[in-house]
């Protein structure tokens, strides 16, 4: 791509260039100082002057170009620790996620158990109103004694009413009957005194 063949001229351009402080140009000076060197016809000692200028100019474009490759190292270093640094935060950022993911589960899980506690507690209060099974069966065959006792009871006072009832239409009988006798006797009183008073008036 565009962007692999700028970066790949930039390295290149970093090598040659060093710092970009012109090493580029040293060079080329030095090339065409040693072609010059080479065709020149001077004595030793100015040749001798021109080699150790030349030496001179390579030390500094060497030790610029190894400045650069150490920069170069170094950046390639930052750059994978950078890389590690943002894996281990995609990492951390995943282990948040699963972490506030189980988070959840749990404030879920602990809603649930105290809505259990509450509706346990609440029920526990209802079954502490009412007596026990033990207790219900005794308070039940207590009032099943005590219905089979008015039970008694009313028969009893069904009975009673029922001889009243007899008694009572005995004695209406009897009144009705002494009634008619006590009738029956006036009623022969005044006969037998009607005829007697036309005998006593006929003397």
């Amino acid at each position: 791509s565009r962007t692999t063949t700028d970066l790949t001229v930039i390295r290149k351009r970093l090598l040659i260039d060093g710092d970009g402080a012109g090493d580029d140009r040293r060079i080329n000076v030095l090339l065409k100082s040693f072609i010059k060197w080479c065709h020149s016809n001077v004595t030793p000692e100015e040749g001798f002057t021109q080699y150790q200028r030349m030496l001179g100019t390579l030390t500094q474009c060497e030790f610029s170009m190894g400045k650069t490759l150490l920069v170069y190292d170094m950046n390639l270093r930052e750059m994978e620790n950078y890389e590690k640094i943002y894996s281990d935060i995609g990492q951390s950022i995943s282990s948040a996620h699963e972490k506030i993911a189980e988070c959840k589960k749990e404030i879920q899980r602990a809603k649930r158990i105290r809505k259990n506690r509450q509706e346990y507690d609440a029920l526990a209060k209802v079954i502490q109103q009412h007596p026990d099974r033990h207790e219900t069966m005794k308070q039940l065959a207590a009032l099943d004694k005590e219905l089979q006792q008015l039970s008694q009871i009313k028969e009893n006072v069904e009975d009673k009413l029922e001889l009243r009832k007899k008694q009572f239409h005995v004695l209406l009988s009897t009144i009705q009957e002494l009634q008619q006798t006590l009738e029956n006797d006036e009623k022969m009183e005044s006969d037998e005194a009607s005829q007697e008073s036309p005998a006593e008036n006929g003397d």
